[in-house]
C-alpha cells in the first residue's frame, strides 16, 4: 500500500514539475504550452505515417471498374520529327489538334480516333495515368490510343506498344482548353498522386 502511495505521490510530482516548466517555457518565449504540444505530436504523427506508408497508386486508389472500359492498343509519341513531322523551329511544334500543348504530367496529353474518343475525353490508362484526348492521329483509327511521351527513349523505356483495358472517366464534348487541363493538373485532391507520373519523365 505505501509502495503505491509512494507512485502516486512521485507522479503527482512529476506532473508538476513538468507543468511549472511548460508555464516557465511560456513565460520567456511567448509561445503558448498547449501549441507546442500539438505541434510535436502531429509531427511525430505524421513523420509516423510517412515511414509506415507511402502513397498508393492510382490503380489501387479508386474502383475503376464502375467506368465504361474499352480494349486499346497503345502506342507512345512525342512531339518531335519522329512522330508528327514537325521539328523544335516549326510554329505548331507541340501543337495538339485540339489546340493545346503536349503535356506529360497527371493528366497528359493522347491521341484517338476522335470518332470513338472525341476531344476532351478523359481516360484512365493503367500504367500512364490519366489521359485527355487532345489529338488525333492520321493512323489513329478505331480503338487505337497514341500516348505523349517528352522523348523518344521514354516512349520505348516506359510504354513501347501495349493492348490493354482502358477506362471511360469523363465523355468528351470535342472541345479542350489549356485552362481546362492546367485546372484538372491542380485538382487538390489528387496531387498525391502527381509526382508518381512527373518525376518519372525527369529521371
Amino acid at each position: 500500500m505505501n509502495k503505491t502511495k509512494n507512485w502516486i505521490k512521485r507522479f503527482a510530482l512529476v506532473c508538476l514539475f513538468l507543468m511549472a516548466l511548460l508555464a516557465t517555457f511560456q513565460s520567456i518565449s511567448g509561445v503558448n504550452a498547449r501549441t507546442l504540444i500539438n505541434h510535436f505530436a502531429s509531427g511525430l504523427s505524421v513523420s509516423e505515417t510517412a515511414s509506415n506508408t507511402t502513397s498508393p497508386s492510382l490503380e489501387d486508389a479508386f474502383d475503376w471498374s464502375k467506368y465504361p472500359k474499352h480494349t486499346v492498343t497503345a502506342t507512345g509519341y512525342t512531339a518531335g520529327i519522329e512522330s508528327t513531322g514537325k521539328s523544335k523551329g516549326h510554329p505548331e511544334y507541340g501543337i495538339t489538334y485540339s489546340g493545346v500543348k503536349v503535356k506529360r504530367d497527371l493528366f497528359s496529353t493522347v491521341a484517338a480516333d476522335l470518332n470513338v474518343f472525341p476531344i476532351g475525353t478523359i481516360l484512365f490508362i493503367p500504367g500512364y495515368g490519366y489521359g485527355v484526348v487532345a489529338d488525333k492521329g492520321g493512323a489513329i483509327k478505331g480503338n487505337e490510343l497514341d500516348l505523349y511521351y517528352e522523348t523518344v527513349e521514354d516512349v520505348y523505356k516506359q510504354w513501347g506498344k501495349k493492348q490493354l483495358e482502358v477506362y471511360v472517366v469523363q465523355n468528351g464534348n470535342g472541345k479542350l482548353t489549356e485552362e481546362q487541363l492546367q485546372a484538372l493538373n491542380e485538382d487538390k485532391a489528387l496531387q498525391v498522386f502527381r509526382q508518381q507520373y512527373t518525376s518519372s519523365e525527369k529521371r
